[in-house]
């Protein structure tokens, strides 16, 4: 049997969406305009980084040529590698949402067909009904918020009399999304979570994806830190996943990081919790040695999107990648015949876009592993050909969606 790896580079988009018009992002490239920020001095910061975006490993994989293929031309200041190892690609979304679930559901062969519910970005972002069900079944005398908002500036604005009065911060984004931020141990971890599962089961009936617990620590506006015990509650994926099929077939599915999370722990055979990209890559790198024949780790590095796309931070993106991409070579060296690595995105996050919130976005496809033959694979009309190719390569039958790039 063989094994597989699929790392997720959460938000690492590479532009060129066909349909990015339809929502508002035409023009937006992740990978495209940090490369021009950086080659043009404006992704420099004291004693984090400096110069154009340097990332050999991935640019030794194939994506130079995939930036172009999917935006159109190559990442400014960058060098053209002579030669690529892997397979290399680009994939278009088609689910309707650009948003973590939908992008990875389809990465597992699954696309969501259906449209989610959204919340207002005007006024009040939550029904008067919502509020008042919640408030009455979770035992709270009201929320804050209840708005758009970046997580760390609401935080910041509202943290305060949040401990004051103990009533929880809630709000939204662009995404299907119902977000309550409460710090650990003024309002509690277990209490928070608890609000959260609430809030959970009255939401279905808005058809929102997720449900996120956003806890945080700190004395005042200024000191407020996010943790990381954050919980996703997500619905279920509309059909098996790929994670499921493998399962069936007695494979093992090791889930690193939010992975778990973002498919309602279904499909998964073992979690392995880590905070911080530097922590995942970590994890990961354990899990792999572990990893039987015929198994997945399936690793979701957030820092690029939660920490760096939201916040619109060019010079931290770029830092990220370039560590990443340094620590590749640790995965190579653990690499055995029939392994495949594919590293990929689930949508984009323009750190010079305007907002704070995802952008629709083509994503990287990247394929090795010993005896994976180098060959362009060109432009997917379906993040579902990652998964399919995974199935295909893990020796378990095809699914409805995608086809195989193997």
């Amino acid at each position: 049997m063989a094994r597989a790896f699929l790392f997720v580079l959460d938000s690492f988009g590479v532009g060129g969406a066909p349909d990015a018009a339809a929502y508002g992002d035409e023009g937006a490239d992740t990978l495209g305009h940090i490369a021009e920020f950086c080659a043009a001095g404006a992704g420099d910061r004291a004693g984090l980084r400096s110069g154009p975006l340097c990332l050999p490993n991935l640019s030794e994989l194939g994506l130079m040529q995939i930036a172009r293929s999917a935006s159109g031309r190559f990442p400014a200041g960058m060098p053209i590698p002579e030669k690529v190892y892997g397979i290399y690609g680009a994939a278009t979304e088609i689910s309707r949402g650009k948003d973590t679930p939908s992008g990875h559901w389809e990465i597992a062969g699954t696309p969501v067909s259906f449209d989610w519910g959204y919340f207002p970005t005007e006024g009040d972002a939550f029904p008067e009904e919502l509020i008042e069900a919640l408030c009455k079944e979770a035992g709270v005398s009201g929320i804050l918020g209840n708005c758009h908002a970046s997580g760390t500036e609401i935080i910041a604005r509202l943290g305060e009399e949040h401990i004051r009065t103990g009533k929880p911060i809630c709000y939204t984004s662009s995404d299907s999304v119902f977000q309550v931020a409460a710090h650990e141990v003024h309002f509690g971890l277990d209490r928070l979570l608890a609000f959260c599962q609430v809030a959970r089961g009255l939401l279905d009936r808005y058809n929102i994806g997720r449900v996120i617990a956003r806890p945080f620590v700190g004395h005042s506006s200024s000191t407020f830190q996010r943790t990381g015990n954050r919980r996703d509650f997500s619905v279920l994926p509309p059909e098996p996943t790929l994670l499921d099929r493998l399962v069936e077939h007695g494979r093992h599915v090791h889930a690193v990081g939010k992975i778990g999370d973002i498919f309602a722990h279904q499909g998964i055979s073992r979690l392995i919790k880590a905070n911080g990209n530097e922590a995942l890559m970590d994890a990961t790198l354990s899990t792999i040695d572990e990893a039987g024949d015929g198994d997945l780790v399936f690793t979701n590095f957030v820092d690029f999107d939660m920490v760096y796309g939201h916040r619109r931070d060019v010079p931290g993106y770029a830092a990220a990648l370039e560590a990443f991409d340094a620590r590749l070579a640790e995965v190579h060296k653990r690499l055995k015949p029939g392994d495949l690595v594919v590293l990929t995105a689930d949508h984009g996050c323009d750190p010079t876009w305007r907002g704070t919130d995802h952008t629709r976005e083509r994503v990287p496809v990247i394929a090795y592993g010993p005896g994976i033959r180098s060959r362009s694979i060109g432009v997917r009309r379906s993040y579902a050909d990652i998964g399919e190719s995974i199935a295909r390569h893990l020796g378990i039958p095809a699914g409805p969606h995608g086809r195989s790039f193997l």
